[in-house]
């Protein structure tokens, strides 16, 4: 990465960062979804589909106006696959026109050198990618074995930081292989997380004995320095302890389906469930004080990381409100594993693969 790059990066997280402080009613981190179609079938998301389309770009480019016109600093963009939406430099190059952090969540599998140099030219910031084992198993196909070449091109390529994130608890084979997934990564310069699977409403689900393990051992290695800011989050999760905290979802982070309502969370959609193009600052205002009756033990790590920004704030003031009650639909046909010679999952078109 360029250190000029670098430089300009710092300099305009700085700036965010005191207007994040200075203004509480300004959402800090969009998350939005310009397509819940995916190439993959992990069996531990409800984030996916195998057959929606994507947004049309004007309407991405309309949602993206309106998150600037709300006052928000970053935008995180999802799926489903994001790589698989046609226009999606084009809605990168929306953000960051619009003076935001645009960050991208992708499963790695549709990089190529070009797609990385034209992710350099929209002005990405931020790229993570999950990575669950080392072989494929029936859980997850994200595996560092089929993305192994994809991480090189990134180390080689990339003018934008790069986190790659295990999940502990989704019940993969080898829990242990997160190990060896943080040691590969960061000999590659990139910074590396874990995340706790949750079940479909967000909260926590149990780690084993074994997992609890893997989960010390990345700890003692500090595989998770950047996220020490969220350490006691998790460290009470993993031991099945609730955390106290004000959740301002609805206020200082907002997620965005491919619908354009806006949700606390992906595991809580149907709450608000207000359209974005209907989103007010009054919204904003009402939800940064309604307590939010799934916190105790929620494991949304985004949400949990932009609540650290008020934590020294009053205590909120309103009554909490039903959720919308999510519940996943059906979920999709299992692909091929890799088990079964399906190493690669969902052939994409010449669109999609961004050719």
């Amino acid at each position: 990465m360029r250190l000029s790059t670098r430089i300009g990066r710092l300099w305009r997280g700085t700036r965010h960062t005191v207007l994040g402080f200075a203004d509480r009613h300004r959402p800090l981190l969009v998350h939005i979804v310009p397509l819940r179609r995916c190439n993959l079938a992990c069996t531990y998301c409800n984030e996916y589909d195998h057959s929606s389309l994507p947004v049309p770009l004007p309407e991405m480019e309309a949602r993206v106006r309106k998150i600037r016109e709300l006052g928000a600093v970053a935008v995180t963009i999802s799926g489903g696959e994001p790589l698989m939406h046609p226009d999606l430099d084009q809605i990168v190059a929306a953000i960051r026109r619009r003076g935001m952090f645009a960050t991208l969540i992708t499963n790695g599998y549709y990089l190529s050198p070009e797609r990385i140099h034209r992710l350099n030219r929209a002005g990405l910031d931020h790229l993570q990618i999950s990575i669950d084992n080392v072989e494929p198993d029936g859980v997850s196909l994200k595996s560092l074995r089929l993305l192994e070449t994809k991480l090189g091109w990134l180390a080689e390529h990339r003018d934008f930081s790069v986190n790659i994130n295990s999940v502990i608890g989704s019940g993969v084979e080898r829990p242990e292989d997160a190990l060896a997934v943080a040691r590969h990564a960061r000999g590659l310069g990139f910074s590396t997380t874990l995340g706790v699977a949750h079940n479909g409403q967000g909260q926590l689900r149990p780690l084993s004995e074994r997992e609890m393990k893997v989960y010390r051992e990345l700890r003692s290695l500090e595989a998770l320095r950047w996220t020490r800011i969220n350490a006691s989050f998790q460290e009470n999760l993993v031991h099945g302890r609730p955390n106290q905290w004000s959740c301002r979802a609805g206020a200082r982070y907002l997620y965005v389906d491919e619908g354009g309502l806006v949700h606390y969370c992906s595991q809580q959609r149907g709450t608000p469930g207000i359209p974005l193009a209907l989103y007010t600052r009054d919204d904003i205002r009402r939800e940064y004080d309604t307590p939010k009756g799934c916190s105790a033990f929620c494991t949304i790590n985004c949400v949990q990381q932009v609540a650290w920004f008020d934590r020294f704030r009053g205590a909120q003031k309103l009554e909490a409100r039903p959720l919308g009650g999510f519940t996943p639909g059906p979920r999709p046909e299992p692909l091929p594993s890799a088990h079964e010679g399906g190493l690669s999952p969902v052939p994409p078109s010449p669109e999609e693969a961004g050719a």
